[in-house]
């Protein structure tokens, strides 16, 4: 198979589909893999070690898309990138199509058969593919609300973990999740005061079992939040609906209860963002405020690492790439019914449930698309 990795065009996107280990599985395998001139260099890779591990570098995005029988990617393809998918051709990267109609329809027109990392599931329900960014984005959600209460980024002025006499930071961790669990891991190491709302008592107890005293947990209820938000210097949303549009936990009308200068970090921003007043932001322009309460939405967050987080990606994508690449895309989805479940957007049609439903569409079944 030939498959093309073009560098990522997204704002201070530094990830890159496949690290010079996974391409060298792939030639090994007697496939050819095109990658796009310094598409490495923003995780310390060199196009030589590109070359080294079999690749070949072209010069131009262009000529990676229309050459290319898959391409792999990390983020969504952006509007021009689109426009150089074709019928018949396999795009496996991040979609997040739920919150988003215009690239849902950009891929419904172009005919390619589009499979999402995020909705891939695993023998035990989990989301394999999602997971590894999850875990980067849950701990940095912690690092960046941190550095977003103090006062020259305009916060309260907190010290997150206190000091002794002066007591630590409240953080609210909206979901307690991968990404979730992975906030609360570093909230509780940095000293601060953590509470946990989420619905799956299971959940709950998993964390109690984990931190002991050290964390307390909630159940989810509308009043729950509206009691603990009120209280909070930091607030981090990490629920998810795989393939869905995230809950909007967090109404206008609770915003307006929170502290001046405390801090939301929306990790579901990818899926909608679970805050009524969330919108997507980047890492040139990362916060904004609504009511005195600092907003931090950047949508793709793991990128601001993006060496732990390319490679941390490529240890849970590989096999699929590798059986995608040796069987083909369709006797790979055949084969396998939890890489089934990633396929999204097949031959101008909406082939996952969740994502039909987000966006209005009528769900063509997998197995058809199969047939």
């Amino acid at each position: 198979m030939r498959i093309g990795v073009p560098a990522e065009i997204k704002d201070h996107e530094d990830r890159v589909g496949l690290v010079p280990a996974s391409v060298r599985e792939l030639t090994h395998r007697g496939h050819e893999v095109a990658v796009e001139a310094g598409a490495g260099h923003g995780i310390g890779v060199s196009d030589a070690d590109y070359e080294a591990a079999g690749a070949k570098i072209v010069a131009r995005a262009d000529d990676i898309w229309a050459k290319s029988e898959m391409v792999i990617k990390v983020k969504e393809p952006l509007s021009a990138e689109r426009k150089k998918l074709r019928p018949g051709q396999v795009l496996f990267t991040y979609l997040h199509l739920a919150p988003d109609p215009e690239q849902t329809r950009d891929l419904l027109a172009s005919g390619a058969t589009c499979i999402a990392y995020e909705t891939v599931t695993s023998p035990t329900g989990a989301l394999p593919l999602l997971t590894p960014m999850s875990e980067v984005a849950g701990r940095m959600a912690v690092q960046v609300g941190a550095h977003y209460m103090e006062n020259a980024t305009g916060g309260r002025g907190m010290l997150l973990g206190g000091v002794p006499g002066v007591a630590p930071a409240e953080v609210l961790i909206l979901g307690g999740g991968v990404s979730g669990a992975n906030a609360a891991l570093i909230a509780i190491g940095m000293g601060a005061d953590v509470t946990v709302v989420d619905r799956n008592t299971d959940v709950l107890r998993r964390l109690v079992a984990q931190h002991g005293t050290r964390i307390k947990t909630v159940f989810s209820t509308q009043h729950a939040i509206a009691t603990h938000i009120a209280t909070a210097d930091l607030v981090i949303g990490t629920v998810l609906i795989p393939g869905a549009a995230a809950p909007k936990l967090v109404t206008r009308a609770l915003l307006q209860t929170m502290k001046k200068g405390a801090v939301i970090v929306d990790v579901a921003i990818d899926q909608g963002g679970c805050t009524e007043t969330s919108r997507a932001t980047t890492h040139s322009d990362p916060t904004y405020v609504v009511d005195g309460v600092i907003h931090y939405c950047v949508a793709n967050m793991p990128g601001g690492v993006a060496r732990t987080s390319t490679f941390a990606l490529n240890n849970a994508t590989l096999p699929f790439a590798l059986a995608l690449a040796d069987k083909g895309w369709k006797e790979a989805l055949k084969d396998d019914r939890h890489l089934r479940d990633g396929l999204n957007v097949h031959a101008g049609k909406v082939t996952h449930p969740a994502v039909a439903a987000a966006l209005g569409y009528t769900c063509e079944p997998v197995e058809n698309a199969l047939a």
